[in-house]
């Protein structure tokens, strides 16, 4: 008969019986696979397909740990499959370690691990290894979650700031900010019906991009610092000019109008679900028909382009509606903490 707990107790990190409970009456029916299974110290996995294997590793502290469209759990899976997925890679694998508040609820607990399995169903993989540790109360903040992800570049395949061009044109997967938004408004006790982070995989959408025969020269998810940091970041790799136009960038009203409120920029916000690709100008038509195949990429639109730069221009500039342009620097702050 299944055991509950209401709260976590510094025994369950004990590695006692206590343990042992938890991992078998809450943690691996939510994340049961056959290589999980044996819960033995490392996951016998079959051998790679052909290609490069890539492995990222990340860790999710976010505040508030539930949210609207999605919590820790479903995050730190998403996370860890997208950096993956915007490296060309097919992400295969993960390895999920969970860190616990002694007092924290079964509820937040339950929930976590429930989204955690949400997402790795919609990305097609599974959770191989795990790891739980609990902390005395006031040390931890709920729960916390580290991952690591392996997955394989397919042969050929060749994606690098490098490689971006002039003339590039860059695509956005979907509306931006949504995320960053919807956390900070959670944060402050503001109720939206309309406000839902986009944490989702984005691992079928750039699977479906680069295998069309498009041109693709670079893949980057608008994570911390959004769009603004991305963007600074392959202008200084490249040695390119990025210019980015207002009246291309696709922002939900609703994060417009929680950015008036709280003082916030949706270009520095925080997607979970988006990407953005550098893509050569011959293709850009179809590689948003490509991802308007998919529900999750309606929105997907061209943002901006690559330009040559020149020592004295700013490196990202966004290109008003008012007919101006405005230098996009990184934040000297932290202008979001805890988003992910």
């Amino acid at each position: 008969m299944k055991r509950a707990f209401d709260r976590v107790l510094l025994a369950h990190g004990s590695g006692g019986r206590l343990t042992r409970e938890l991992i078998e009456d809450s943690i691996f029916p939510a994340l049961e696979n056959q290589f999980l299974k044996p819960l033995s110290d490392s996951a016998i996995l079959p051998e790679l397909p052909a290609g490069r294997p890539a492995m990222t590793t990340d860790a999710f502290v976010v505040d508030p740990p539930i949210f609207p469209g999605g919590n820790l759990g479903h995050l730190s899976i998403c996370g860890t499959v997208n950096d993956l997925a915007v490296a060309g890679a097919r992400p295969l694998w993960l390895t999920w370690a969970l860190i616990l508040e002694e007092g924290a609820d079964a509820e937040l607990i339950n929930a976590c691990l429930q989204g955690a399995r949400e997402a790795a169903s919609a990305a097609g993989i599974s959770v191989v290894a795990g790891d739980t540790k609990v902390v005395p109360k006031g040390r931890g903040d709920g729960i916390y979650a580290v991952s690591a992800g392996l997955g394989v570049i397919p042969p050929g395949l060749q994606l690098s700031d490098d490689l971006i061009e002039e003339g590039d044109v860059i695509i956005a997967s979907g509306p931006l900010g949504d995320h960053g938004a919807t956390i900070m408004a959670a944060r402050h006790g503001l109720e939206s019906n309309d406000l839902q982070s986009d944490s989702a995989p984005v691992n079928h959408l750039t699977e479906a991009l680069v295998g069309s025969g498009i041109d693709v020269h670079a893949m980057h998810d608008p994570t911390r610092g959004g769009v603004t940091a991305v963007c600074n970041e392959v202008a200084e790799r490249s040695g390119k000019r990025i210019v980015l136009k207002e009246s291309s960038i696709p922002v939900r009203p609703q994060v417009r109008a929680a950015c008036e409120l709280l003082g916030l920029d949706p270009l520095s916000l925080a997607c979970e679900g988006r990407f953005l690709a550098w893509v050569a100008a011959k293709d850009a038509t179809r590689s948003l028909e490509v991802l308007q195949g998919y529900e999750s990429a309606q929105g997907a639109a061209v943002v901006g382009s690559v330009a040559a730069r020149d020592v004295q221009q700013a490196p990202v500039v966004l290109e008003t509606t008012i007919g101006g342009e405005r230098p996009l620097d990184l934040l000297s702050g932290s202008e979001l903490p805890r988003i992910c």
